[in-house]
Parts: C-alpha cells; sequence; structure tokens
C-alpha cells in the first residue's frame, strides 16, 4: 500500500493510546498536523510557545495513563521544548517528542532549520530516532514508546524528515501495537531480608516517592502495620495521603517540618521507595539517613547513589511492595501506633500555630491561604505548583488528601511549569477541579497559555502569589548576604491581563478576602472560565525548607569560608545594606 509517514505516524500514536498532542505547526509537520485533524482519538492542542506545550505534555503523563506529546517544528521549536524535556528527564516523566526534519531528498545544503536535533536533545533524552523510510515509521513510535515508559520513565525524541510526511511511500502494512513483556524479576531474598530489618526497627520511618504512586494503599498497608510516620518527596507528595495520621510531611531532615524532623530524629531503619535521594527532597543533603536503609527503585543506579543500601530492592514499585506488604503482615504483629501519631499531630498544629500567628502586615498569609483553599477544594482536586518560594510553602501548608494529585517540578527545577501544565490536566481530566500556585515570576514566563486555556475553555484558575520580587532567590540573597541582586520583578495588571486573555479575574488582598475570593474563583471555574487570582501573599516569614537548606550548605563550608560569610553579612546588616 501506498500512504504518507504522516499518515503511519498518526497510526502508532493512535494504537499506543495518544489522546493529546501541544505544539505549533510549521512547515515541516504540517502534514503531520492535517493527519491529527482527521483523527477521532486524537486533539492536536494550539499552545502560545513550545515551552508551555512540553510543560503540557509532561503533565499529561504525569496525570494519567497516557503519555505526553509533543508535536514540534524542527530547530527552533526543539530548543524552546528543551526546558520542559529536561524537566521530564530529571524527574523520569515518559513523553514522546515528535519533531519535522529536513528534506532527505534534496542535495541541498543550508536547509531551513538545519541543525543536528539529534545532538541537541541526546542529554536530555533516553534515546533519539530519526525515522529514514516508510516501512520504519510505525516500528520506530513503537519501539520510542516502549523506551519512554520502560524501566525508569523518561522523554524520547522522533525525527520525521519533511519529505516522508509529504510524499508517498510503499509499505506493507500498518501494524497494530503489542505491547512487550518487561517485569523485572522479583528478588524474594532481598525482600525476605527487607522484612527482617524492618522487624528488627525499634523506630522504622518511610519515605517514598513519585515512584510509588501506583502502591499507594499498599504504603499505607505497611506504615500502619509497622507504626512508622512516612515522609514524601516533593514529587511524592500525593503518593501519601496528607491527611493519614502517620503523614509526617515533605522531607525528614534539617529542611523539613517540625513533624517529620521530629518523627525521623530516631530512625533506624528506613523503607525508602521510588526516590532517587535527590538534592530537593533531602534539603540539599541535610538529611541522616540510618544505616540499616532498604531501598526500592526501579533504577537500579539509584539504589546507593547518594546513601548505602543495606538492602537494594532493583525492581519495579508495583512488584517488590504488595510482595514486601504480604510478607511482613504475615510474619509480625502490627504495632500500636497512638504515640507517633499523636507526636505527629501535634508538631502539625504547633507549626500552624506559629503561622497564624504570624502578623502578616495586611497581606494574605500564607498558611491561612492553605486552609482555606484545602477548606473549599474537593478532595480529589489536582494541584500543580510551579518552582519558587510558593513551592515550598505548598509543601508544607496545604494537605493533600487522599485520591488528590500534586504535580511540580522538582529535579531541573524549571520556572514556568504551572499555567501550561494546569490547562493539560483539566483537559485530560474535565470532571476534576484543577487549580495551580505559582509566584509572579514564574507567571511572566508562561502566562500567554492563558490565551490556550481561554481558546479552549478550560475551567482552571492559577492563584498568582504576588509579592513583587523572586522570592525563593531573594531570600536566599538576604541570609548570607544582608542584600538582593536582580530579583525584584516588573509589575504587571493582572486585572487587564485577564480582560486581555478572556480569563476570569480575583484579587485577594487580605486574609479577610480568602474565603469569598476563593468561592468566586471555583464557581468560575466551574463555569469553563479560566481564572487568574491575584494573591497579595506575604513572604516575610522563610519555610522551613528555605532557612535548613541554607543552614546545610553553610554548614558544609569549611571553617575560613564560613567566617568569611557569615562575617560579610553581619558587617553589611550593622550598615543597614540590605535591600
Amino acid at each position: 500500500m501506498k500512504t504518507t509517514a504522516a499518515a503511519l505516524v498518526r497510526h502508532a500514536l493512535e494504537q499506543i493510546g495518544v489522546r493529546y498532542t501541544f505544539g505549533i505547526p510549521g512547515v515541516h509537520n504540517i502534514e503531520l498536523y492535517d493527519e491529527l485533524r482527521g483523527s477521532e482519538q486524537i486533539l492536536p492542542v494550539l499552545v502560545t510557545h513550545e515551552c508551555g506545550a512540553a510543560f503540557m505534555a509532561d503533565a499529561i503523563s504525569r496525570s494519567t495513563n497516557t503519555i505526553g506529546v509533543l508535536a514540534v517544528v524542527p530547530a527552533a521549536g526543539i530548543t524552546h521544548a528543551m526546558s520542559g524535556i529536561g524537566e521530564a528527564f530529571l524527574d523520569g516523566i515518559p513523553m514522546l517528542i515528535v519533531s519535522g526534519g529536513i528534506r532527505t531528498d534534496l542535495d541541498k545544503a543550508y536547509q531551513l532549520h538545519d541543525v543536528d536535533q539529534q545532538a541537541l536533545l541526546k542529554p536530555l533524552t533516553k534515546a533519539t530516532y530519526r525515522i529514514e523510510n516508510y516501512e520504519d515509521a510505525i516500528p520506530t513510535v513503537y519501539e520510542a514508546y516502549n523506551t519512554a515508559t520502560g524501566g525508569e520513565p523518561g522523554p524520547v525524541f522522533i525525527e520525521l524528515p519533511a519529505n516522508l510526511q509529504l510524499l508517498t511511500g510503499d509499505v506493507s502494512g500498518m501494524p497494530d501495537y503489542e505491547p512487550p513483556a518487561t517485569a523485572l524479576p522479583l528478588d524474594e531474598q532481598a525482600i525476605d531480608d527487607a522484612v527482617a530489618l524492618l522487624r528488627s526497627a525499634d523506630q522504622p520511618g518511610v519515605f517514598v516517592g513519585w515512584g510509588a504512586r501506583d502502591v499507594s494503599s499498599e504504603v499505607i498497608r505497611i506504615a500502619e502495620h509497622l507504626a512508622a510516620p512516612v515522609a514524601t518527596t516533593l514529587q511524592g507528595l500525593s503518593v501519601f495521603p496528607g491527611s493519614h495520621p502517620l503523614h509526617a510531611g515533605f522531607g525528614f531532615g534539617r529542611s523539613a517540618v517540625p513533624a517529620s524532623q521530629n518523627a525521623f530524629r530516631d530512625c533506624d531503619v528506613m523503607l525508602a521507595i521510588g526516590t532517587r535521594f535527590a538534592e530537593i527532597c533531602t534539603g540539599s543533603y541535610g538529611v541522616a539517613v540510618p544505616e540499616k536503609l532498604i531501598h526500592i527503585d526501579i533504577n537500579a543506579e539509584a539504589i546507593g547513589a547518594n546513601y548505602k543500601a543495606a538492602v537494594g530492592i532493583h525492581a519495579d514499585a508495583r512488584d517488590a511492595v504488595p510482595a514486601l506488604a504480604d510478607t511482613l503482615v504475615s510474619n509480625s504483629k502490627a504495632r500500636g501506633g497512638r504515640p507517633v501519631e499523636e507526636q505527629i499531630r501535634k508538631d502539625k498544629q504547633s507549626y500552624r500555630d506559629e503561622w497564624h500567628a504570624h502578623d502578616s502586615a495586611g497581606r494574605v498569609n500564607p498558611c491561612r491561604f492553605f486552609d482555606e483553599l484545602r477548606a473549599q477544594l474537593e478532595n480529589n482536586a489536582i494541584v500543580v505548583a510551579d518552582d519558587g518560594n510558593h513551592t515550598f510553602l505548598t509543601a508544607e501548608l496545604l494537605t493533600i488528601a487522599e485520591g488528590g494529585l500534586y504535580l511540580s517540578p522538582t529535579d531541573f527545577n524549571s520556572m514556568g511549569y504551572c499555567v501550561p501544565a494546569t490547562i493539560a490536566c483539566k483537559l485530560a481530566e474535565p470532571e476534576r477541579q484543577v487549580v495551580g500556585i505559582v509566584g509572579d515570576g514564574a507567571f511572566l514566563m508562561t502566562g500567554l497559555e492563558a490565551v490556550t486555556a481561554a481558546s479552549n475553555d478550560v475551567g482552571t484558575a492559577w492563584f498568582v502569589f504576588n509579592d513583587g520580587e523572586l522570592a525563593q532567590i531573594a531570600q536566599a540573597q538576604a541570609m548570607p548576604y544582608q542584600r538582593r541582586t536582580c530579583t525584584s520583578i516588573g509589575t504587571l495588571d493582572y486585572e487587564a491581563f485577564a480582560a486581555a486573555t478572556g480569563c476570569g479575574h480575583v484579587t485577594i488582598p487580605h486574609d479577610d478576602a480568602l474565603r469569598q475570593g476563593i468561592a468566586k474563583t471555583l464557581a468560575m471555574m466551574a463555569a469553563g472560565r479560566p481564572v487568574v487570582v491575584d494573591v497579595r501573599i506575604d513572604y516575610s516569614k522563610k519555610t522551613r525548607f528555605t532557612t535548613g537548606t541554607v543552614k546545610t550548605n553553610l554548614k558544609r563550608f569549611d571553617t575560613r569560608n564560613k567566617l568569611r560569610i557569615v562575617g560579610r553579612a553581619l558587617v553589611r546588616r550593622l550598615r543597614g545594606s540590605e535591600g
């Protein structure tokens, strides 16, 4: 049969269950877009910038059981999207990047967009492919998908030359997709060794990351049996319900909230599931991990990379954790959990009381904001945070309920994630509430995707924490330097911006406006309208993450440099040079 490679790629994308593509059409992929327009399964979504498209594709993969797909032009489309691709790569999120490519049937140099895309994307993807002929188009997409979703997931790049899209060629058929058998063998002895360690523990603790997202019920079962406190990574905030009495908080070291610090202070056996002990979740490696560490991860290289594991289990959490739970429960008696639960409850309440007592000087107190948001949100709501000070306020002060979902950029730590990611989540999950928490600096980066939301009647909201500066970095500067540099940002008229982009607008200037402002926002969302919410936030009180991480980094300096930094800060404070 004769057909185009664009038709073949469309067939392959449909076969692997793709529901959305994100990008901008151009001369090198208009045939692919024409094919997507004819698909009854796939909706191609036009964005305002390919960076937003990549964040949208990432969010689809995080919030659904389908893979996010980019459909972009070569060269500039690729470089614009690289921040979102890099985020998916370091966070372990599957993604397919389908780009056009220069013509391979011309013997001419200096073609439009003629750059080595394979070389550009090699450091940021699990694999790169170029479709060289018609017969290989479908198998290449299937292989790329298997690579993206197999093992530790990640993005994969497919280059589709323009001439193969435009012109027809011969193929023997259009094969259906057949999933590979990819289960890792489970080491039963390692499971038994892990159970033996857990049974010997006086103060067991559980630390879970994104890799445990499909085994939440089994993690709960293990934690309850052991009466063990549970801490999560930033990505793992929705893996273990924040409302559970054994939920201690985000992280467990010097940068964690008091409930988690206290619950893990004397931990002698730790079960870590689906976490790489990376810099963010460890507060710049400021945690004390016990020697008796049980580490379960699908990436063998992550096990013991930063903290030596007494028992390492290289396995999919979906296989290892149920097996561990069954063996543990059948071979040991359940512990009573009241003392640790009561201590966690008291510590959490004390921390919230500390925030409530803070004078926000007429602006919005972060804890009161999150209290009211939690009170009005449905339990299964999707919360998307961007990168910045608001990320850690959200992690410390917002309870992610059972059935809810939390998304945030983490290891690549890219600003601009929230606005596009909320749009994608709402497109994919139209029956769920989807809200974004975004700093004013991050909002400036991708806020124009509000046009995409309005064009598609996406009922979501962005609570913009408006304080006029890049607060996370400003605080990190103020503590050691006693002054700030390049962190004050330009002003934006949010009401005018909302009107210009077709969005609703709400202003929350102080605590007394919280209840009505959030209720109005959720009502507009429910009517299918995106909403820009100007929250006049008070950032004068620092998070435990910020203070703990700065102290951790200062502590690892040698004495001479420590004295130099502290001395400089003291001199500048006395001179009143902050600002």
